[in-house]
């Protein structure tokens, strides 16, 4: 999966937007909320299930993210090396995580 790939994944989810809060990476949020950024060193970030976080840490797949790792955040360190049906995967529920917090209102707001 190329950089331009992963964007555009996670642009096409609902309510998905880019930002750019810290002025070097961007990062993509549903609801004022991340769910995945790209790394900035080709790999990429994401929120993930206890049960995916579990076997993509173990299996040494991907590492806990920096920062992120209480919240059951992934790091991958190699985007390139991704099959992209895969990484859409992940990107939808990393997205469907992250709405499922938001109220009502909010999901409603964003048409979820």
């Amino acid at each position: 999966m190329t950089k331009g790939e992963f964007e555009a994944a996670c642009l096409a989810l609902p309510g998905a937007v880019r930002d750019n809060p810290w002025g070097h990476e961007d990062v993509f949020k549903v609801g004022g909320k991340m769910f995945a950024m790209p790394d900035g060193e080709g790999g990429c970030m994401f929120k993930a299930t206890e049960i995916a976080y579990e076997a993509l840490t173990q299996t040494g797949r991907a590492t806990p993210a920096p920062y992120m790792a209480r919240a059951k955040w992934v790091r991958l360190p190699d985007l390139s090396a991704l099959e992209a049906a895969e990484v859409t995967d992940w990107l939808a529920t990393a997205h469907a995580l992250v709405a499922a917090k938001l109220t009502r209102a909010r999901r409603r707001e964003l048409g979820l």
